[in-house]
């Protein structure tokens, strides 16, 4: 199927919001900019002949040392954003002051239950009413104006490893909103409820039930057939909707992205066999009713965590002559796909970045399974691309209509998969059915530093007509920032080195940076008043790639480490951040202690299981919560005991782990620590710093 360049004229005009000129103040009212989720703004005057005097306007600190992944929302002259922990503020785009600002108060030991922090994407707003969805599983509508709860609603079974971390969707009365948990054994599913009273309208899962029982829809029956063996029985097959939910008011169809499966591995989910609807889909419903409309596998079967829960973008394109309604979307596995929105029609696909995963897609779309990359069927490990942090991963990508440029943060990283064939499953650990947390990063420097120039990120304008990259900014590691487009032909994007940086959406050259004392993941927004334009993002390094590479990601003192800001910046600036003073923690002696190699080797493995994912691969953390080689704690035996074993810090997030862990395998796990406590000293690696908040 030929798709030619010919676009329809680019516009402003969302459901219940007015079309703006150039000379009103342009709001930023929904996650991606408009219902087309483009992350475009029509505002052209910061552009590449004067963004080089764009400095900062002014910034506001936040209040929790995590990741910071909000898209904040500007409408009818006020800013309302996320924070980690799902904080809300209210605030003068102008002038940057807080109006008011709502804490949910989660209890901080519900961290264990999600995969990657307690991270937040935003909120929705509609009819003077603020929507978000907090980390612990509550949908919760707060008054525009004074931040005043309306009502909270709870959204999932809180016995399960069920978190909210994505951004709630609003229309027709509705609210929009998914959850996360796959890693950890849930059964996916999205939820409509009623805006004013906060009640259940309707409900999709997106995996089925019970195939001993009847399922919720026929459409499930249908989607059961594509499943075998005791995922049921192992928490209900994953296929959680994290993040993605869009509403295409054209076609009145809630359009969303699901996740993987659980466990990853096929052999111990689904006994090797089936496709698995519908995980890594892209799936079509009725907004009013959650009537099935369509659905387009991106990844069949799915084995490597290759979510389709990245952020999908609505454009017009014409086919074979024909106007056609269409998304685009570049979701975990490394290929940009084109469907048509209105029937799920399969248009196109290309590789982005190089993959292994699969042989080839075909001309109806489906992806044939590279028999090499299914480590389920081999004893030894399977190296596979992408890995499981993605080709691209939740960072939304954005796209200029003007230029037909899709900006993508791209991932080149390969990834080590290998069966478990003793697999059991685990609480307060993620259940994969992949060996691949262990045995963790390996203490040879020079393969250390082999491996970190091995993982790497760029900026890739991509055309989606000609499905081909036009240009690349490479970048020395991943999980660098979401992106926004302008008129200006800009593009916007934050960094893991610590920057917000300017390109020149034509040709990626670099016009402008400014140095924000820590990494961004989040993406930019734009946004005018009174004439003015301003570029706001939020910043503060975190997500999973920060918390379990450690090895990659907090290797010096000068690498990113947390500081939590929403900045905003316009031409002629005239604020400044304050000094950086870091704390510098000390790295306790630990040379003389004698660790035998067999208990270093059992603690190991139940460190990477259980302890990894917050402090990192060979404990070592990335900066964003505490490291354990450096902990006061690791020369105490009891001290250890009681912060591990009995939750002695159970109200600052560090949850027990007596349920699971015999007090001789915690015992272990701090054996393994005092190991890399002195490999940190045999490498010079003696002191820690932090940022002093």
């Amino acid at each position: 199927m030929k798709i030619h360049s010919k676009f329809l004229a680019f516009t402003l005009a969302v459901a219940s919001f007015s079309v703006f000129s150039a000379d009103d103040d342009v709001a930023w009212p929904v996650h991606g900019g408009t219902n087309k989720e483009q992350r475009f703004s029509p505002l052209d005057k910061i552009n590449t002949q004067n963004v080089d005097q764009l400095s900062l306007a002014w910034y506001v600190d936040l209040p929790e040392a995590r990741g910071q992944e909000a898209t904040p929302l500007v409408v009818d002259g006020v800013m309302y954003t996320s924070a980690a922990w799902s904080h809300v503020y209210a605030i003068n785009p102008v002038t940057g002051e807080v109006l008011w600002h709502f804490d949910p108060k989660i209890d901080k030991s519900y961290r264990i239950k999600g995969c990657c922090g307690p991270v937040n994407r935003g909120v929705a707003y509609d009819n003077g009413t603020i929507f978000i969805g907090a980390y612990d599983g509550h949908l919760i509508a707060l008054d525009a104006k004074t931040g005043k709860q309306k009502w909270s609603t709870l959204t999932v079974d809180q016995s399960q490893s069920y978190t909210i971390t994505g951004a709630p969707r609003v229309a027709n009365g509705k609210v929009f909103i998914g959850n996360g948990g796959a890693e950890f054994g849930v059964r996916g599913y999205v939820s409509a409820y009623d805006q004013t009273t906060g009640e259940l309208v309707w409900r999709f899962y997106t995996v089925p039930g019970d195939p001993n029982k009847p399922q919720e829809s026929a459409i499930l029956e249908m989607a059961a057939k594509t499943w075998a063996g005791d995922y049921y029985k192992l928490g209900g097959g994953g296929g959680t909707v994290w993040d993605t939910i869009t509403f295409d008011p054209e076609t009145n169809l809630i359009i969303f992205g699901v996740g993987n499966g659980s466990p990853w591995n096929p052999r111990i989910r689904s006994a090797g066999k089936g496709d698995n609807l519908f995980l890594s889909s892209i799936v079509a419903v009725d907004a009013d009713s959650g009537e099935y409309k369509w659905h387009y596998q991106t990844t069949p079967q799915e084995g490597w965590d290759y979510t389709a829960t990245q952020n999908i973008i609505f454009t017009e394109m014409e086919i074979d002559g024909k106007t056609r309604k269409v998304l685009m979307q570049a979701p975990k596995n490394g290929y940009f796909y084109v469907l048509d929105r209105e029937t799920g029609e399969f248009l196109s696909a290309k590789n982005y970045v190089p993959t292994n995963w699969a042989t080839h897609i075909d001309e109806n779309g489906k992806a044939h399974v590279n028999p090499e990359a299914k480590y389920w069927d081999y004893k030894e490990p399977k190296i596979v691309m992408p890995s499981t942090f993605g080709a691209h991963n939740w960072h939304p990508m954005s796209y200029n209509p003007n230029l037909n440029l899709v900006y993508i943060p791209a991932h080149e990283i390969a990834f080590p998969y290998q069966d478990e064939p003793g697999f059991k499953y685990k609480t307060q650990a993620v259940n994969l059915g992949s060996e691949m947390l262990a045995p963790g990063f390996p203490e040879d420097p020079k393969v250390r530093k082999m491996i970190k120039a091995a993982n790497k990120g760029h900026l890739a304008a991509w055309d989606p007509v000609a499905q081909k990259e036009v240009w690349r900014v490479q970048y020395p590691g991943p999980w660098n920032g979401g992106t926004l487009a302008t008129a200006g032909d800009l593009v916007f994007q934050g960094s893991a080195a610590g920057f917000l940086n300017a390109y020149d959406g034509k040709t990626g050259d670099k016009l402008w940076q400014y140095p924000v004392q820590t990494g961004i993941v989040a993406p930019p927004i734009s946004y005018s008043i009174d004439g003015e334009q301003y570029i706001t993002v939020s910043a503060g390094w975190g997500g999973i790639f920060p918390l379990l590479t450690g090895p990659l990601t907090r290797i010096a003192k000068e690498h990113p480490v947390n500081v939590s800001r929403l900045l905003t910046f316009k031409i002629g600036g005239k604020e400044d951040l304050s000094e950086l003073v870091l704390n510098a923690q000390d790295l306790p002696d630990m040379s003389s202690v004698t660790v035998d190699p067999e208990v270093k080797k059992k603690g190991h493995w139940t460190f990477e299981y259980y302890c990894s994912a917050c402090h990192g691969t060979s404990a070592m953390s990335g900066g964003v919560t505490p490291d354990l080689r450096f902990t006061p704690a690791l020369p105490n035996k009891d001290l250890w005991q009681s912060i591990v074993h009995d939750g002695a810090l159970k109200k600052r997030g560090m949850v027990p782990f007596g349920n699971v862990l015999s007090r001789e395998e915690i015992e272990q796990i701090r054996q393994y620590v005092i190991t890399q406590n002195q490999y940190a000293r045999k490498q010079g690696d003696t002191v820690r710093y932090t940022p002093k908040r």
